[in-house]
């Protein structure tokens, strides 16, 4: 028996385990880089969504970056975050902002040859009786050689979308330049 059947078998409910993902759309950056990656005509057919991925920026003189998310296309000042961070110093921060017009993985994205990863939940995202919240954690590693002494972080965070509408769209753009070629993301569909 797979160790995942294992593990359902022993939990009440594993029907929600058992290929409880699916592939919705994945985009891979060509060459030349892109502004953002946005995922469209989202289907309403699942309870919360997931986006994975490995991303670069195209950020000079730094070793990581951060990206933006925005829902729906909306650019007001209709969301707020919060995230834990740390960066192998020994010492954790924390940041938040509220009234602005994005979500923010804070210093995740790798570049200058870095690569980072990330993952974001998108909670009952078609719930049309409650603002939608975000949950990610990222990270990247630089193996102490970092550019300007920027060096691997590990991010947690989430963030609030203050609207009631269904999410149909999500978009995610690197703070400071492109994305690089070869940057992917997925998106996936969770059953409940």
């Amino acid at each position: 028996m797979p160790i995942l059947g294992i593990f359902a078998s022993s939990i009440s409910g594993s029907k929600a385990i058992n290929n409880s993902y699916e592939s919705i759309q994945s985009v891979s950056v060509g060459s030349g880089g892109t502004a953002s990656i946005t995922f469209s005509s989202i289907p309403s057919t699942y309870t919360h969504l997931q986006v994975r991925g490995i991303l670069q920026s195209a950020r000079p003189t730094f070793s990581r970056d951060e990206y933006k998310i925005r829902i729906n296309s909306d650019t007001g000042n209709n969301y707020a975050w919060h995230n834990i961070y740390g960066s192998g110093t020994g010492t954790a921060s924390a940041g938040n902002e509220v009234s602005v017009s994005y979500i923010l993985g804070q210093d995740v994205v790798g570049s200058n040859g870095w690569w980072g990863t990330t993952v974001v939940d998108f909670l009952e995202y078609k719930n049309t009786n409650k603002s939608k919240t975000v949950r990610l954690l990222a990270g990247l590693d630089t193996n102490g050689a970092g550019v300007s002494g920027v060096n691997g972080a590990i991010t947690f965070g989430s963030g609030l979308w203050q609207n009631t509408n269904a999410i149909t769209s999500i978009t995610f753009t690197a703070t400071n330049g492109n994305w690089n070629q070869y940057s992917q993301l997925a998106l996936y569909g969770i059953k409940g």
